[in-house]
């Protein structure tokens, strides 16, 4: 087996841009949220919904790879909408934690539901051990980019 083409792959991480894009799949999903929010507040409440447990501030900004006053500013919007609240850090007393109300919770598990439904969907019909093989590639991909990238800075 040959080396691979990097055009051929940098043809297919476009094509996979495109169909995102056409399909609309991230509007379609936040139709499926149900209440209105803009793009970066439902990436702080999938955020939260996928560490599974409340956040710092700083944390939540750093795995949405923004600043925390971008962060800060989109976490009032969410609390006044009651989808998110700050409670007491257990580890340290003088500092606040966000965690997700259950409406906010509930919201975050309906995107993800959609999103996650088309994409299981698409590999529905492979061999599981191809599945997890794809799975392993790209999560492998993105983490060998994502340090490429940072070591650009």
């Amino acid at each position: 087996m040959g080396s691979p083409d990097p055009a051929a792959m940098l043809r297919q991480l476009m094509q996979l841009g495109t169909v995102l894009n056409k399909s609309q799949l991230v509007e379609r999903a936040m139709e499926h949220v149900g209440i209105p929010l803009d793009r970066p507040a439902l990436t702080v409440l999938v955020t939260l919904r996928m560490a599974g447990q409340p956040l710092r501030v700083g944390e939540i900004a750093s795995r949405m790879q923004v600043v925390g006053p971008h962060v800060t500013r989109l976490l009032h919007d969410l609390e006044r909408a009651d989808l998110v609240r700050r409670v007491t850090d257990p580890n340290d007393q003088r500092a606040r934690l966000i965690e997700l109300t259950d409406q906010g919770a509930a919201a975050a598990g309906r995107y993800l539901e959609a999103v996650l439904g088309w994409f299981t969907g698409a590999i529905a019909d492979w061999p599981d051990e191809d599945q997890r093989t794809f799975g392993r590639l790209l999560s492998r991909f993105v983490d060998d980019l994502q340090a490429r990238v940072a070591d650009l800075s």
